[in-house]
């Protein structure tokens, strides 16, 4: 039995586990937004920071990567650490993945995915929307024991730029976090 995970987020970039290939892709029915809290890596419980989950959206798709792991022993180790490291994720999903845009049939069936639902009963890290520049105010202000938020967020940029995606909602964030910094340190000279 071969374990296969979507990581559309921080494991584009760095799994943290031993697999035995990856692929890049997408999957259906889905769009990637920073609504999901950080209190644990991003950010804290006093001041959250955020980070991307999925949100049902019919006709969209999400670009990121899939890992194939095959070892018996490895897929544990990797379920093991995946559980902490996406605790605040309240949803597992088995999605479909495409590799291919004008794919009539996924390449791969039953990978699994981690979701931070909307449902702030079984989530209580959900942020949810909130207009771009408050969103881009709190990653600039946020820092967790992972690093500061807008690391993940730059980080993400350019692991999606590498793979060949743009993701509007992700490159609107980022430049407005940009500028907000340049306006900060320019605020900085002046004074």
């Amino acid at each position: 039995m071969v374990m296969w995970v979507f990581g559309y987020g921080s494991l584009i970039w760095k799994a943290g586990f031993n697999y035995d290939d990856r692929l890049v892709g997408f999957i259906n029915g889905y769009r990637r937004l920073f609504h999901q809290g950080s209190t644990d890596h991003r950010g804290t419980p006093e001041y959250p920071g955020r980070t991307v989950t999925l949100e049902p959206a019919d006709g969209e798709v999400c670009w990121g990567v899939a890992y194939k792991i095959s070892n018996k022993e490895d897929e544990e180790t990797a379920l093991t650490y995946l559980e902490v490291r996406e605790k605040q994720y309240d949803q597992k999903a088995y999605v479909d993945f495409y590799t291919e845009s004008t794919a009539t049939a996924p390449a791969i069936t039953g990978v699994m995915v981690y979701i931070g639902s909307s449902d702030k009963k079984h989530n209580q890290n959900y942020l949810g929307p909130a207009p771009l520049e408050d969103i881009a105010k709190q990653i600039v202000n946020a820092e967790g024991p992972s690093g500061p938020n807008r690391e993940y967020l730059f980080q993400l940029d350019m692991a999606l730029h590498q793979i060949g995606c743009k993701d509007r909602h992700v490159i609107d964030l980022a430049n407005e976090v940009r500028r907000i910094l340049s306006d900060e340190e320019q605020t900085k000279l002046i004074s």
